[in-house]
């Protein structure tokens, strides 16, 4: 049993030496105002967001104007991603629906205050 987990360890080592594991894969659902969803797998969430907004690929979600980031989940290896991606496209809307609602109930942006400058609270302690 040491011996198993040893190569294991072993090579999670190797795949993270060799820069295999420092990346992520994300499944995203955006969202049009009128609820019109896409489905789709990224490696950088912050650009493909963009890229959507901009029309730089034109297509469905230029076409529909579903552009609002309402749900993603985040992934370690890509086959992962790519298999719960088209796992939530086989879904029915509904079950899509409950998926985006229980995470994100208000339907909000989740993208919308990305690349704004944080604001900082100060406190005067010494009043």
């Amino acid at each position: 049993m040491f011996r198993i987990v040893r190569c294991i360890t072993a090579f999670l080592a190797a795949l993270t030496d060799d820069g295999l594991m420092d990346r992520l894969y994300y499944v995203y659902i955006l969202a049009s105002k009128s609820r019109t969803l896409y489905i789709g797998v990224t490696n950088n969430l912050e650009a493909r967001i963009r890229q959507h907004r901009s029309g730089a690929f034109g297509g469905f979600t230029s076409d529909y104007n579903v552009h609002r980031l309402v749900y993603y989940e985040r992934f370690t290896w890509v086959q992962m991603a790519i298999g719960r991606e088209k796992q939530l496209k086989r879904w029915r809307r509904e079950k899509k629906v409950f998926l985006i609602e229980r995470e994100n109930p208000t339907w909000e942006d989740l993208s919308a205050e990305w690349g704004k400058p944080a604001l900082l609270k100060v406190r005067d302690c010494c009043r």
